[in-house]
């Protein structure tokens, strides 16, 4: 029944990528097919428990009809009285009809088993390691990468980093930059620790991020990824997610920084708008600049861009980018760039291959390098305009 419904929400959730190939029948038999093996195994089990509930409904029968029968010869020859004969047939009703109920139980049972098996998957992952927590880590932005490997658990034969070495000042502004899957996202998630890293260490501060306490080092890292994602409830509740302690001031003055404090005051509702699931009611750079508002009310030591221009148009992406450099000032930024008009304005450009660093310096450095593969990057971009 499960597998059935992931198809019914996947199909939902993607309704205009069904909708615009024309889908609709082939996910109608896939849905169909799904039901088919429910209706299967109903019927399967329906058959069985019919079966059993059958053979009890006439050994009850059957019991009753024997005890009748032997208990009236015993009060037919004074062994037995007519109350305790009575007695009897009612006990072995009481005990039949217990009996008879185990079907139902058994399917229930059945059921229960399917309905908690995923939930237990869940329950028998082992939770992120969590030191205890210290009074208040406040991270000054001093990032190393010291010889990093790392392969993730899912591909353990496939290494994704290999030996990565380099060094990030509190308040440098860096640009990862290489070709799709050189690595760049692996970097945010061991920087994040959303892994642990497989051999060599990442250090903040010079202390291992390993030391500290989980929470303590996150509080210390803000995010403004590609794909924003919004909580459904208003756009207050959205900004205040970054720090939920914070006051309505604070609030509006983190929606002024983000060039968000207008469109929101154009709205009938204001702050209490409304976003929808996952932002469906914002247009793009709307939901970037929340999630730009969420950060600076986070104010985060380590701030990560996961290209958050990339889908807007030209006039969104100025007030995104100018609400991104406000947004940087006095912060180690670290810019995941896909285009690289976007990162001309950062001390450092760190070009990733294969898991490597291949090139470092600057803009102006790196387009002097003859055939390197920063300067070839950029041809390309500039050959597709």
């Amino acid at each position: 029944m499960a597998e059935a419904n992931v198809v019914v929400e996947e199909s939902l959730q993607s309704i205009h990528v069904v909708k615009a190939f024309t889908n609709e029948l082939f996910e109608l038999v896939r849905f169909k097919k799904s039901i088919g093996e429910v209706v299967k195994i109903a019927i399967q089990a329906a058959r069985y428990r019919g079966l059993f509930v059958s053979f009890v409904i006439f050994a009850l029968f059957g019991g009753i009809v024997a005890v009748g029968w032997y208990g009236a010869l015993l009060v037919q020859n004074n062994q037995l009285s007519v109350g305790e004969l009575f007695s009897f047939i009612i006990y072995t009703s009481f005990i039949g009809g217990s009996i008879a109920g185990l079907g139902d139980i058994y399917t229930q049972l059945q059921r229960s088993i399917g309905a908690s098996e995923r939930l237990l998957e869940i329950l028998d992952q082992t939770d992120e390691a969590e030191l205890p927590s210290a009074t208040s880590v406040k991270i000054n932005g001093d990032i190393d990468f010291l010889h990093v490997n790392f392969a993730y658990p899912s591909r353990p034969d496939f290494e994704v980093l290999k030996d990565l070495n380099f060094s990030i000042k509190a308040g440098e502004k860096i640009a990862l930059v290489g070709q799709s899957g050189s690595g760049k996202s692996t970097i945010i998630n061991l920087l994040l620790r959303f892994y642990p890293v497989s051999d060599g260490s990442i250090t903040a501060d010079g202390f291992n991020i390993q030391s500290f306490s989980l929470t303590d080092y996150r509080k210390n890292i803000g995010i403004v990824p590609q794909e924003v994602i919004l909580f459904g409830g208003t756009i207050r509740e959205n900004i205040a997610y970054g720090n939920p302690t914070a006051t309505e001031q604070e609030i509006v003055e983190a929606a002024r920084k983000a060039n968000a404090f207008e469109f929101i005051e154009s709205f009938p509702e204001k702050f209490d708008t409304v976003v929808g699931e996952r932002g469906v009611k914002l247009s793009g750079g709307q939901r970037q600049r929340i999630a730009i508002a969420r950060a600076i009310l986070k104010d985060p030591a380590i701030l990560i861009l996961d290209e958050a221009t990339s889908s807007l148009d030209s006039h969104s992406e100025y007030q995104v980018q100018q609400a991104l450099e406000k947004l940087m000032e006095g912060r180690t930024s670290i810019i995941i760039a896909h285009r690289l008009s976007t990162i001309k304005k950062v001390d450092r450009i760190f070009v990733i291959n294969q898991g490597q660093l291949a090139e470092m310096g600057s803009h102006a450095e790196l387009t002097q390098v003859n055939n390197g593969l920063y300067s070839n990057l950029l041809k390309m971009q500039l050959h597709e305009q």
